[in-house]
């Protein structure tokens, strides 16, 4: 009996990366698309005897992962980012309390839902496709529409495919997928670049970032930063617009960031690091958020500060504090 529950194992295991990224774009957590997969897993190690191959085992997989996602998705609201609840704040209010984890969109690590090899063509679709924006966009569709739009423009599945995972007509899948473009189309999904390890001049860029960070030297960070930039600070619901409103911040309530240390790491195909601040009894640095920059044109467009650190950092495989 162990033997055959290893084989079935060692059938299903290659495509938890996957499924995870399908999971995620689906919905906005990389908390819940774990959660998600481990079901779908489970749903496939159960019914493995009854598959028999009738079907492409990858097929049947996201068909089991489809509907683990529309069970999961059934009467909850989209999540959200703070951009999308609310005029910005300014940097002389204060926070309000912290808003319940479902109304947040959350990060993901790019480890665990992009592909470590293969067509650096797909590697870039992928990683372009869990772009915070992306995500936040895709949540403006309803349920089944999203699976459409994602398993057809992202996933490059047939309407022929589509239709005979999700049980329905080739021509009812060309009608979601339509009407999921409309709404896309009404939505901001602010392309940004992508992390990419291998180019000079994003590292010398993120290297300034950091060493302006760290020395807590606003001037230049300043200059990294768009004319328009965004802060926000989920479970926080404020956000701030614009370098002056985040100096001035920095300078004020957000001055406990002095003389923090960024660690790097990868989230959403972008740029990320988890950010530690000195501890209150001045022994080393304890978490603090795990930032996620957004770049475009050059400049940095949105910081993302995700404040559960101790949801987050395990996740990301960071350390619990820096000493």
């Amino acid at each position: 009996m162990t033997v055959i529950a290893d084989h079935v194992a060692e059938q299903l295991e290659p495509y938890r990366g996957e499924l995870t990224g399908y999971c995620y774009r689906m919905l906005g957590s990389g908390f819940e698309a774990e959660d998600a997969v481990q079901e779908t897993m489970v749903r496939a190690w159960k019914a493995y005897d009854r598959f028999e191959g009738r079907s492409a085992l990858r097929s049947w997989l996201y068909r089991i992962a489809t509907n683990v996602c529309l069970d999961m998705l059934g009467g909850s609201q989209r999540r959200a980012r703070p951009m999308d609840l609310g005029p910005a704040s300014t940097a002389a209010g204060m926070p309000d309390a912290p808003l319940p984890e479902p109304t947040w969109l959350l990060p993901v690590p790019d480890s665990q839902v992009l592909p470590s090899s293969g067509d650096p063509a797909d590697v870039a679709v992928a990683r372009d496709s869990i772009r915070l924006a992306f995500v936040a966009a895709l949540q403006h569709l309803a349920p089944r529409q999203r699976a459409v739009l994602i398993l057809r423009e992202v996933l490059q599945w047939s309407a022929a495919e589509t239709a005979d995972l999700l049980d329905t007509s080739v021509a009812s899948v060309n009608s979601a997928l339509q009407r999921a473009r409309a709404t896309l189309a009404t939505v901001d999904t602010a392309q940004t670049d992508t992390l990419d390890a291998l180019d000079p001049a994003q590292q010398e860029f993120l290297g300034k970032y950091v060493a302006a960070f760290e020395s807590y030297d606003l001037d230049t960070l300043a200059k990294l930063l768009h004319e328009d930039v965004v802060l926000s600070m989920p479970p926080l619901e404020m956000w701030l617009r614009g370098p002056e409103e985040i100096r001035a911040w920095m300078l004020g309530t957000g001055n406990g960031c002095r003389n923090s240390r960024l660690i790097p790491t990868a989230a959403n195909g972008s740029p990320a690091f988890g950010q530690y601040r000195p501890a209150a009894n001045g022994q080393g640095h304890e978490p603090w958020a795990l930032i996620i920059l957004e770049i475009a044109d050059g400049k940095i467009a949105y910081v993302n500060n995700f404040l559960d650190t101790d949801r987050l950092f395990p996740l990301f495989g960071l350390p619990s504090r820096l000493d």
